[in-house]
């Protein structure tokens, strides 16, 4: 017997029960085909403009950073200008992401490289799929549209969102990956990003930067 049937087994004698009960198995089949929701905050319930406040309002209180952009031909620019303003240097990392791949970055003096990162990048961009508004909180699938290296190696971390895949509750982005893959076919990563990395383990104080990027900066596409 393995170390995981020896804890499920404990777990079983616990409960009175030893696995094959048919109302609990079907309860557990039923529960996996529906995908109930479960009870969603008055926050995360919002539309609109109020939506896309909310969404900006949490971020922030997260200590990210937030640029709101008229159109996806004007993200390259707003990066440029991003890292401008911060004094960073103009190079940054994607993946093959074809919504990046779009935009005219050949109209800035950015320099691009492609791919996962090795650890020696200091700034990479990914595109998230999508946003939850209740907490300001990006989320982005794994892939080689968008390497999962990029979102905790490089100490700048830049995500773009559009505003359209900005929901109110973490509920409703389980609905729509379920909606675009189908059941059993999900990404093998889903990060979800709430802020730059941190830690308060030594001395309680605030360490930015402990697990992955230092900073995050979103640019919202309306």
């Amino acid at each position: 017997m393995s170390a995981r049937d020896e804890i499920f087994a404990s777990v079983r004698r616990s409960l009175g029960v030893n696995g094959h009960e048919m109302p609990r198995r079907e309860a557990v089949r039923e529960r996996i085909a529906k995908a109930p929701r479960g009870i969603v905050p008055e926050r995360g319930q919002l539309s609109g403009e109020a939506l896309l406040t909310l969404f900006e309002e949490q971020a922030l209180s997260t200590l990210a950073t937030i640029d709101r952009v008229k159109g996806r031909d004007k993200v390259p620019d707003a990066i440029a200008d991003y890292l401008r303003r911060s004094n960073l240097p103009a190079r940054l990392r994607m993946g093959a992401d074809e919504r990046l791949a779009a935009m005219p970055w050949d109209k800035t003096a950015l320099e691009i490289s492609h791919g996962k990162s090795d650890g020696s990048d200091l700034i990479a961009v990914n595109h998230a799929f999508a946003g939850v508004a209740e907490t300001g909180t990006l989320i982005i699938t794994s892939g080689p549209d968008n390497p999962s290296t990029l979102n905790f190696l490089p100490d700048y971390a830049i995500v773009v969102v559009d505003a359209k895949d900005v929901r109110g509750a973490y509920e409703d982005v389980w609905q729509r990956l379920r909606e675009r893959d189908g059941k059993g076919h999900m990404p093998r990563t889903v990060n979800w990003i709430t802020g730059p990395s941190r830690s308060g383990d030594i001395e309680q104080k605030l360490l930015l930067g402990a697990h992955g990027p230092r900073s995050v900066h979103i640019v919202l596409v309306e």
